[in-house]
């Protein structure tokens, strides 16, 4: 999920849009239960280590696999259905924004799940920085979400207010942790700022964070303006990474 979605604080090297979400539904040497032989690099020549680990890891992840069998674009779409069968926010004839959607996989899920394009169903809205195809009843936009043309454009696609605004965006990772923290906090309260202007009453506000401490400034943003706030990491995300996201419900408005 990108939009890190716009590069830097995003800043602008381009990443999830800003930053994107993990990697595509590559293949997988294991089942669905993660069972099953660890499948190895057998091409590891001219690739960087860094590149054959990440290789590796893909090869061997069982939500790799799921996602392809279910035709989801990344394994993330199983981090947002974890979330959503927990806080249930993705809800037939809402209308949902969703901040670094590339390569889609964000995008699937929210489509399904408030019905977009089907009689009485909601909208979802997609946007980021990275070229992306297009999600069947979705309307997907190519552009840096720090553009300031950005808000504008998505307030246009949604017609009206939001009912959920999701930010899966994180910037391009340059190894050095306070450095990625700080990137991804910028986007996440600039995803805050534009859902402070268009949800809903009511509405519901999901976005990527990094632990280190930081957040404690946009968390105390969120717990004002919405009654319930809760920290939430999906099984889908992987234990040795650092993110965790915010879920803010029942926005004040």
């Amino acid at each position: 999920m990108s939009q890190g979605k716009r590069g830097g604080a995003k800043g602008r090297a381009p990443g999830k849009q800003g930053g994107s979400r993990e990697g595509g539904s590559g293949g997988s040497g294991r089942g669905a239960s993660g069972r099953g032989l660890a499948v190895r690099v057998k091409t590891a020549r001219g690739r960087k280590i860094g590149s054959q680990i990440w290789l590796q890891r893909q090869l061997n992840d069982p939500y790799v696999m799921r996602a392809k069998a279910a035709g989801y674009r990344s394994r993330a779409a199983f981090k947002l259905i974890e979330l959503d069968d927990r806080f249930k926010f993705l809800v037939p004839g809402k209308k949902v924004v969703d901040l670094g959607a590339a390569p889609g996989g964000w995008t699937q899920i929210a489509v399904d799940r408030v019905k977009a394009g089907a009689p009485g169903g909601g909208k979802v809205i997609g946007i980021d920085v990275n070229p992306w195809l297009p999600v069947a009843d979705a309307t997907c936009l190519t552009l840096d979400f720090l553009d300031p043309a950005a808000p504008d454009a998505l307030k246009q696609a949604l017609g009206g207010k939001a009912d959920v605004v999701l930010s899966d965006m994180a910037a391009p990772a340059t190894g050095h942790g306070a450095t990625d923290h700080i990137r991804i906090m910028a986007l996440a309260e600039t995803a805050w700022m534009f859902a402070e202007e268009v949800l809903a009453p009511g509405g519901v506000f999901v976005c990527k964070v990094f632990q280190g401490g930081t957040e404690a400034g946009l968390l105390k943003q969120i717990k004002s303006r919405c009654s319930v706030v809760r920290h939430a990491k999906p099984p889908a995300s992987r234990k040795e990474s650092a993110e965790v996201y915010v879920v803010g419900l029942e926005f004040k408005g």
